[in-house]
């Protein structure tokens, strides 16, 4: 498929894991990819597996540092990606976590995964939508969790951040349709991830998250960015304020229990 030819995306945390896994499916379909990250290094290795994997494509594929707790950084990045090629699509992935019970959480430990998750995606969505609207329109995409639907125990301010990460995309949607962008979230279950080798590496929580899905087998990057593909390409044209779980069915049941994290 080649539905993208002529989409430019620029993707947050674009160097590894779900990110990555968003670039190489939009270069497949013919759009041109920015990544943005705060490591050159990583951001390097990913263009050169990208070039690896998809020698021949219709898109190209650059990058540019920046972090997106830094609001006027992350602005110039997009900015300069607007300048060289019009942005039409948007991808808010870059995260964190944190885990550790309520009443020990400490103020920089909350302000640290809000300032990432929450204040990070509105910066990326409020940027790289006026370039979008700028363009004539099109789609953004944040990257929510599960985490955002069902408590985790531990995880207070993870899942405070993800659930209000939701109602800023439906608060964006309700906005910025009338200048013919679109804005949803993606939601994913526990995917195989680097990040995620803390949970997907105990035996506990894996047999845990397992017994919550009733699809019983973790995700891959794959899995999520076919979603976001989905929600940011031409088949989607008529979908906007959507939070789409895709968990295995994880969001039908139970949070994970968190209580064996250090076994």
């Amino acid at each position: 498929m080649n539905d993208l030819i002529g989409q430019h995306a620029i993707i947050t945390g674009g160097g590894s894991g779900i990110g990555l896994a968003c670039a190489r499916t939009f270069l497949r379909d013919g759009a041109s990819v920015t990544l943005l990250g705060r490591t050159q290094s990583t951001l390097e290795q990913a263009i050169t597996t990208l070039n690896d994997d998809l020698p021949a494509r219709s898109g190209e594929v650059r990058c540019s540092v920046a972090d997106i707790t830094d609001e006027q950084a992350l602005a110039d990045a997009i900015a300069n990606a607007h300048r060289r090629l019009p942005i039409t699509l948007a991808v808010a992935n870059a995260g964190t976590g944190a885990a550790s019970p309520f009443l020990q959480t400490t103020s920089e430990q909350w302000d640290q995964v809000i300032q990432t998750n929450l204040n990070g995606t509105f910066y990326t969505l409020k940027h790289a939508g006026q370039a979008i609207a700028e363009s004539g329109g099109g789609a953004l995409c944040a990257i929510s969790s599960i985490a955002g639907l069902r408590t985790h125990k531990f995880m207070s301010a993870y899942c405070t951040s993800k659930a209000a990460v939701d109602m800023l995309v439906r608060n964006a949607a309700d906005e910025l349709g009338a200048l013919n962008v679109r804005v949803n979230s993606v939601c994913p279950g526990l995917v195989e991830t680097d990040l995620s080798q803390g949970l997907t590496q105990n035996k506990h929580m894996r047999e845990d998250y397992l017994a919550c899905m009733p699809l019983s087998r973790t995700g891959m990057v794959q899995d999520i960015a076919q979603a976001v593909r989905y929600l940011c390409g031409p088949e989607a044209s008529w979908v906007t304020g959507v939070t789409l779980p895709v968990d295995g069915g994880h969001h039908l049941r139970r949070g994970p229990n968190l209580e064996r994290l250090s076994d």
